[in-house]
């Protein structure tokens, strides 16, 4: 069942000879790294402190094909990261930091491991399907959306039906388009595993 689940990355690298620390520690920086590009990818919004990002893309990506604890590892290394200093975050008034992780978007950040985590479990309770993976994306995004709504009123302290404007009805299409995204992304990555599992059966 594990070697079902594998990734082509994670292929490559069980045949890679280096330990397996180091290997997990590649992809826990290649995969933050993925998280930190995505958050650049940026669409301000006149009427809402927090920006369209492609992270959410790229977060639900990395849920769906790694194994939990390496889903999560994963994010938690992308916040330190971003929380140090490093260009991580998307961009925004705040000074960066610590600051940007407490600011207005901070509960969507926070959530980015426990969505990761909670959309690879998912993934790999049955018999990997696209409609599983959409459906697991689909929660690991939902928690994103309370915890930044949640973290957001709370900051605020604004009514419930600003919130929902500020923080979650402009998102809804976009997430639904990054959900179908990273299920399809994931998908392809199944594919590609079978086609270097036929062509490599040692892996």
């Amino acid at each position: 069942m594990q070697k079902e689940l594998t990734t082509p990355i994670q292929s490559w690298a069980q045949s890679a000879s280096a330990p397996l620390w180091l290997r997990s520690a590649g992809i826990v920086v290649v995969g933050s790294g993925l998280v930190a590009a995505c958050a650049h990818l940026a669409l301000p919004l006149w009427f809402s402190p927090v920006p369209l990002t492609l992270q959410t893309f790229a977060v639900l990506l990395l849920g769906l094909v790694l194994p939990p604890r390496l889903a999560a590892a994963t994010l938690l290394a992308y916040l330190v990261e971003g929380t140090v200093g490093l260009p991580f975050f998307a961009p925004s008034p705040a000074t960066g930091g610590l600051a940007h992780l407490l600011g207005p978007t901070g509960g969507y950040l926070l959530a980015y491991p426990a969505a990761a985590l909670l959309t690879s479990w998912l993934a790999r309770r049955g018999q990997r399907r696209f409609i599983r993976s959409l459906a697991s994306a689909f929660l690991g995004s939902l928690v994103i959306l309370a915890s930044g709504s949640l973290w957001l009123a709370a900051l605020t302290h604004a009514p419930l039906r600003s919130i929902l404007t500020l923080a979650v009805l402009p998102f809804l299409p976009g997430d639904a388009l990054k959900v179908a995204a990273a299920a399809a992304a994931s998908a392809a990555f199944q594919r590609l595993r079978r086609k270097a599992a036929d062509s490599h059966p040692t892996l």
